[in-house]
C-alpha cells in the first residue's frame, strides 16, 4: 500500500447500542480517529432506532470521508426475535454506506477477534488490551461496543494489507518458496 491515507469506519450494530469506530491509515499505520456509541435504548420504537442509525451512519460518513466501511455479522444464539431486529440495524447501517458510495465488508465476530488477538474466542477485555498495542492510546471508553466496532475496523485494515502471499497463484507453500527464496528467513 502507498503512502496514501484513508479513513475505516468500523461498525458494530445493536439495537440498543450501536458501537462505531474510525481509525486512519497512513502507508501501514493505523491510528484511532474517533470511537464511541450511539445509544438507543431510550428508544422504545424499533422503527426510530432504525431511523438514528440511518442518521448516524450518515453524518460521520459526510464528516469523515471514510473509503471502506466494516461491519460485524450478527452472530447466532439469541432468539428470533433479537436475530430479526439486530439484521435489521445491519442492513440499515450497510445500506446507509452503501448508498453513500462507501463499499462494505462483513467480518464474523470470530474473524475480527482472531485478528486482533490470534484467539477466535477473546473475550471482550482481551481485545480492548490488544487495541490499545496496536494503536498507541489509552482513553478507556463507558461501552465496549466502542472498542468491538473498532477491532472491526482494524480488522478490516489488517486484511487489506495482509503481507501473507496468495499462495493459491503458487499452487501451494512449497512452490511458492521456490518462485521467491529472498522471502525465507534464516
Amino acid at each position: 500500500m502507498a503512502n496514501k491515507s484513508k479513513i475505516i469506519l468500523g461498525i458494530d450494530p445493536g439495537t440498543l447500542v450501536m458501537g462505531y469506530g474510525l481509525i486512519l491509515v497512513e502507508g501501514s499505520k493505523a491510528s484511532l480517529l474517533e470511537m464511541d456509541v450511539l445509544k438507543l435504548s431510550r428508544h422504545k420504537d424499533h422503527y426510530e432506532r432504525l431511523q438514528l442509525i440511518h442518521a448516524r451512519v450518515n453524518e460521520l460518513i459526510r464528516v469523515h470521508k471514510p473509503v471502506s466501511c466494516a461491519i460485524e455479522a450478527p452472530f447466532f444464539g439469541k432468539n428470533v426475535q433479537s436475530m430479526l431486529k439486530l439484521g435489521r440495524a445491519q442492513g440499515v447501517a450497510i445500506a446507509t454506506a452503501m448508498q453513500a458510495g462507501v463499499p462494505v465488508t462483513e467480518y464474523s465476530p470470530k474473524k475480527v477477534k482472531q485478528s486482533i488477538t490470534g484467539n477466535g474466542n477473546a473475550d471482550k477485555e482481551q481485545i480492548w488490551q490488544m487495541l490499545q498495542r496496536i494503536l498507541h492510546f489509552k482513553e478507556r471508553p463507558e461501552f465496549l461496543d466502542a472498542s468491538d466496532a473498532l477491532a472491526v475496523a482494524v480488522c478490516h485494515f489488517f486484511q487489506e494489507s495482509s503481507v501473507l502471499p496468495d499462495t493459491r497463484k503458487a499452487k501451494g507453500w512449497e512452490q511458492f518458496l521456490k518462485q521467491n527464496p529472498e522471502r525465507i528467513a534464516e
